[in-house]
């Protein structure tokens, strides 16, 4: 998909392919998949920046959901596979993050939905707020500053 199609420039971008077990009664993609496609996008960009799992025991911390945000715009359907772009939009080097998304089909390029996640940085031995570790603040680079 060419770069101009997106919302804001150079996203990363995860590919997931609409399975029958994410259909709903309605006949397409249940909304709670689209939540789980955002999880699995951050994660994915995470892991390409170099911040997996393994990094959050080492630093013992780890970036958590406090905000789902999520306009859907149009139904994905089966047979279809969703493009999940991600830009960090806000890191304000202490205690939190976050992030856009934009779902696209990629065939037909339409737009499914855009999403805002926002995060906190907790201490996974305590599962409380802490600052967060100089790896994040410089690990987790402002891509699109828009919030």
């Amino acid at each position: 998909m060419a770069e101009h199609e997106w919302d804001h420039p150079d996203p990363f971008v995860t590919p997931f392919n609409v399975t029958d077990a994410d259909i709903d009664d309605f006949g397409h993609v249940n909304n709670a998949v689209y939540v789980r496609w955002i999880n699995d996008g951050a994660w994915a960009h995470s892991k390409s920046l170099g911040l997996d799992f393994d990094s959050y025991r080492r630093l013992d911390a780890g970036v958590v959901v406090i905000r789902h945000e999520i306009d859907y715009i149009s139904s994905a359907m089966p047979g279809e596979t969703a493009l999940v772009a991600t830009w960090v939009s806000s890191n304000d080097r202490r205690l939190r993050l976050s992030r856009r998304f934009q779902i696209r089909d990629e065939a037909s390029g339409r737009t499914l939905a855009r999403a805002r996640t926002g995060f906190a940085i907790i201490k996974l031995s305590t599962g409380r707020a802490c600052r967060m570790p100089q790896e994040f603040a410089d690990g987790y680079p402002i891509m699109w500053p828009c919030d």
